[in-house]
């Protein structure tokens, strides 16, 4: 999967693996940021914030980070909650 390769009309085309293309839409929409899916061609969002952006590369990273990456992840933001000073 890969992430933004160019922007078109206010949209940034985002080139994802097909298989994944329809879950990353949904969770878009779900999100409320503006795109659109085609059959056939690219999925195109229209980032307009910067909370726009975290998300989209929040959902794509979902997507293309590995299982143990994810854990990681999740482990560091567990230790710097819940860590006492």
């Amino acid at each position: 999967m890969k992430s933004f390769s160019s922007e078109v009309e206010n949209k940034h085309v985002v080139e994802v693996n097909w298989a994944d293309r329809w879950q990353v839409y949904q969770r878009l929409k779900e999100l409320d940021i503006p795109c659109n899916c085609v059959t056939n061609q690219p999925l195109q969002v229209e980032i307009s914030s910067a909370t726009a952006a975290v998300q989209l590369w929040s959902v794509i990273r979902r997507f293309t980070a590995s299982r143990q990456d994810q854990i990681w992840t999740l482990e560091c933001c567990w230790k710097s909650r819940y860590q006492k000073s």
